[in-house]
């Protein structure tokens, strides 16, 4: 009789690039962590979800270059940086709640005065501004 064999769990196998069991890349698009896996033939390959992101890495070169940035990201903490950065130059619009990058065509400033007021909301039709200041909740 042949023994039942879990795919699913085969393909999330951890990368044995040191010590910590759960090496992180960042996604490309989104900057979120996403756990480095291998397939069957030990090749890693990352899926960011919500942005719908497979990537593989196919050759020598690449695993090498691959394991060197996820290194290099472990050793000087590169994820508290990217929370930080992301805790300062990402909003959440006040009116329809959709999270942005800050950028300088969205600044919004005062008619009156010409003050700085906050970001515009890049989400068409929506008119929010998110402040500098503040607070996420």
């Amino acid at each position: 009789m042949q023994d039942s064999v879990n795919y699913q769990e085969c393909t999330k196998v951890s990368l044995d690039l040191g010590l910590n069991p759960r090496h992180l890349f960042p996604c490309p698009l989104c900057g979120q962590g996403l756990d480095v896996r291998e397939t069957k033939k030990k090749k890693p390959y990352v899926v960011c979800d919500p942005c719908g992101l497979q990537l593989f890495v196919r050759n020598e070169t690449g695993m090498g270059r691959l394991e060197q940035l996820v290194s290099d990201a472990e050793q000087r903490d590169i994820w508290a940086r990217l929370e930080e950065l992301q805790q300062q130059y990402q909003k959440k619009c006040p009116e329809c709640g959709h999270k942005f990058w800050i950028t300088p065509d969205r600044i919004k400033t005062s008619w009156v005065d010409g003050r700085f007021v906050g970001y515009r909301c890049p989400e068409r039709g929506c008119q929010g501004v998110a402040a500098w200041d503040q607070e996420e909740k």
